[in-house]
């Protein structure tokens, strides 16, 4: 199956201000990835080729990486999802336009899981994603992310998922 998903948002501010967004991926605190509701973007090394990391059970490695323009990240994980996405700053009348794009190919597993589990939690993400760079770049918070009913299922689902940590008693 065939991946092609795009997000993009038109921002009112030069691109060289826009693309520190970018540059800053995977670094603490990171502008422009949703750490707030989503698992960070967490890097081996600092943004560059070669640095290897993920979000959540996505893994990927940096594989280009031109400073205040573009990165291109190339999927490692998880199984048969095989590709890249990359984020990009573009000069357009009145500001600049930041865009995701993943170009890709699912197979085995991800045939199923794409579609009903991955592309809904990762539309969403990457909507909260271009919300908190029209934040940074305006100053005004856009509306509030307005889940469907299916992401905040598989939210709960996968916080249900996740190890708990050990509660540790007053006094002992």
């Amino acid at each position: 199956m065939r991946i092609h998903n795009v997000h993009e948002r038109h921002l009112p501010a030069g691109c060289d201000r826009v693309g520190r967004l970018i540059d800053g991926l995977g670094s603490t605190p990171d502008p422009l990835w949703p750490t707030e509701q989503w698992p960070p973007m967490r890097l081996d090394r600092p943004l560059g080729p070669g640095a290897a990391g993920g979000h959540g059970p996505i893994r990927y490695r940096v594989e280009e990486h031109e400073p205040g323009s573009r990165v291109r990240f190339r999927f490692t994980g998880p199984p048969g999802l095989d590709g890249t996405h990359d984020f990009t700053v573009q000069a357009v009348p009145g500001g600049c336009r930041l865009c995701h794009t993943i170009e890709g190919r699912a197979s085995g597993r991800m045939l199923a899981a794409w579609p009903l589990v991955f592309r809904p939690l990762h539309d969403a993400l990457l909507e909260d994603a271009l919300d908190k760079a029209e934040r940074a770049i305006t100053g005004r918070a856009p509306a509030p992310p307005s889940w469907s009913w299916w992401v905040r299922f598989l939210r709960k689902v996968a916080a249900r998922r996740q190890p708990r940590r050990p509660t540790v008693s007053a006094g002992g």
